[in-house]
């Protein structure tokens, strides 16, 4: 039926003690789509209340790599026996009920989760497609999770609410790694220097040295006046300084310089070092 999958990685906590709760999807589609958006943040742990169909062909199709979460996946007629052995339970809702109830938005809902799952297992519920959770369904949850969407265009794929759930899921079990320190998943990657660039940071003798080139290639094919400079070179210089520029990218503009010389017949001085900054 379908191809294996790849294993798992993430958190044992998250893995076995988070239980994603579907209750009574009418579309299988939306339980593959609702696997793999799990999978991809780590989670494995994936109950069915009452499903329309499952398994089926196009629950599997839209797993893509994840079947395996639907190969383990547990099939209960009720949320009550999806809930029996759970410590703590959360419920997808929209605000504005009569009774108000505890109320989370989705970073918070994941850090007490996240905590509760050490002692037991902890339900992550999430209704149906066309009309959510029912009011009794609700009162069995701890907490409601609001997910604040827009409110002219509130409506969410399920498996969009489940991913932004698993997400913040996976984002804090990645920033209690070691504390987070030296955690590369979590480090942007903006310049030359930071961890995973390809090439080193350019050394400023031959950043010096571009902007003497490109003084002179401005010079050459008459763009540049030295006699009447402006701010032509304080403004290129502040451009380029601004991309923090690596060794490759200083070869291959200074490539593009001699191109552009060669072109206009210039015979400039290319090791020039020290560009005027009037």
């Amino acid at each position: 039926m379908h191809k294996p999958s790849p294993p798992l990685e993430g958190p044992d906590a998250f893995q076995d003690k988070i239980r994603i709760v579907l209750v009574e999807t009418s579309h299988s589609g939306n339980i593959g789509a609702v696997a793999r958006a799990m999978k991809n943040m780590g989670l494995a742990n994936l109950w069915l209340v009452n499903p329309n169909s499952f398994p089926d062909e196009a629950s599997y199709a839209r797993a893509a790599g994840a079947s395996d979460i639907l190969d383990r996946a547990q099939v209960v007629p009720t949320l009550d026996k999806a809930l029996e052995d759970c410590i703590m339970v959360m419920g997808t809702s929209a605000r504005g009920r009569k009774i108000p109830w505890p109320v989370l938005p989705p970073p918070e809902a994941a850090g007490i989760a996240a905590e509760k799952s050490l002692a037991g297992p902890v339900a992550l519920v999430f209704g149906r497609e066309n009309h959510g959770l029912s009011n009794d369904e609700l009162h069995l949850c701890h907490y409601h999770i609001h997910i604040p969407t827009n409110p002219d265009y509130s409506s969410l794929n399920l498996s969009m609410a489940v991913q932004i759930m698993c997400y913040e899921l996976r984002m804090l079990f990645l920033r209690n790694l070691e504390d987070g320190k030296d955690n590369p998943y979590l480090k942007p990657m903006l310049a030359p220097g930071d961890a995973g660039w390809d090439v080193p940071p350019a050394k400023v003798g031959d950043v010096e040295g571009f902007f003497g080139h490109l003084e002179q290639t401005l010079h050459d094919v008459d763009f540049h006046r030295r006699d009447n400079p402006r701010q032509l070179m304080s403004r290129l210089r502040r451009l380029f300084q601004r991309a923090k520029l690596d060794q490759m990218e200083i070869n291959i503009l200074r490539g593009i310089l001699s191109a552009v010389q060669k072109a206009a017949g210039a015979s400039g001085n290319t090791n020039s070092t020290k560009a005027s900054t009037d």
